[in-house]
């Protein structure tokens, strides 16, 4: 059974990541799978910068999932370099950072840092979700023109870059071709759903925040019909597709659709183990129906006529 898989120049030994943001900084999920059997860890964003985050209560269980909305608090990336990334690569994992900012230049000096960051680390995800105090906070995700810039100015990384895009726009596919073609790799597709929840009985906010992300089987069809157009319009792009993977069959799914690869979020608060899990059940799935590589899988999706 061969489960390698590439990601733009990135070559994986399987397709199942951990989601940025759900993981850890580190070495986290050690104490319940083994990292170095998964494709890549993904860790939580970093800004150039440590940053606190927003208020609590951050996270809440809603009906199809969970919103959160943590706000992005993180170390800063040489805190990360230094304190978190040595106990992650003594598991034996492949990396993937994930960094993010308020401005261009944040963005640019968050790659920068990572530079010299060990082989390992084997490409970055840029997290575009998040607002530009420079444009009246629009998200930078919303508009092909503040995507370019920012991935723009994530080259000096000097790694490849997957650009994390947002479900929460009318055309997902002119935002994508703006990250391929200002240097993104790779897409990762999606991120979270904008949503919002109210404790009727207190008529307060359940997140400290007010809105926030949400996350989880709800929006696993967002994902795989973003991944599934994507694809169809750039059939060379490669794509990494993320919501609401919590199965094999899921990991299927999105594969089908066109992906790549997948990474697993929300199923590890309730199953830590869940992306080894979900590795176990995608490789049980591939024999059951006679799949001898994980890779055959992309794309296969098909109209019956």
């Amino acid at each position: 059974m061969d489960l390698a898989t590439s990601v733009g120049s990135v070559r994986l030994a399987n397709p199942v990541m951990t989601a940025s943001g759900t993981a850890g900084h580190g070495a986290e999920l050690a104490r319940y799978m083994a990292l170095s059997s998964l494709g890549a860890v993904v860790v939580k964003s970093l800004s150039a910068e440590a940053w606190a985050g927003n208020p609590a209560p951050r996270v809440t269980e809603v009906d199809a999932g969970m919103l959160n909305s943590v706000g992005l608090q993180n170390p800063g990336v040489e805190a990360w370099l230094e304190d978190e990334l040595p106990a992650l690569l003594a598991t034996g994992a492949t990396v993937v950072a994930s960094i993010w900012g308020f401005t261009v230049e944040a963005y640019e000096k968050a790659a920068t840092a990572l530079a010299d960051a060990p082989p390992e680390v084997v490409a970055v995800e840029v997290n575009l979700s998040c607002p530009n105090v420079e444009s009246r906070r629009s998200m930078f995700a919303h508009s092909p023109a503040l995507t370019a810039e920012a991935i723009a100015a994530t080259a000096g990384c000097r790694r490849p870059r997957w650009a994390k895009l947002s479900p929460n726009v009318t055309d997902l596919t002119e935002i994508a071709i703006a990250a391929l073609e200002a240097g993104a790799e790779a897409l990762t597709l999606v991120n979270t759903v904008m949503g919002m929840a109210i404790d009727v009985d207190t008529g307060r906010y359940r997140l400290g925040a007010g809105g926030g992300g949400l996350s989880g089987p709800a929006i696993r069809p967002v994902a795989v019909r973003a991944v599934h157009d994507v694809c169809a319009a750039f059939p060379d792009a490669s794509v990494v597709g993320v919501g609401g993977v919590a199965t094999g069959e899921h990991a299927v799914e999105l594969l089908m659709a066109g992906a790549s690869a997948v990474q697993v979020g929300t199923a590890t608060f309730a199953d830590p183990r869940a992306p080894t899990r979900v590795l176990s059940e995608l490789e049980r799935w591939c024999r059951r129906h006679g799949v001898r590589r994980a890779a055959d899988l992309v794309g296969r999706v098909r109209a019956d006529t």
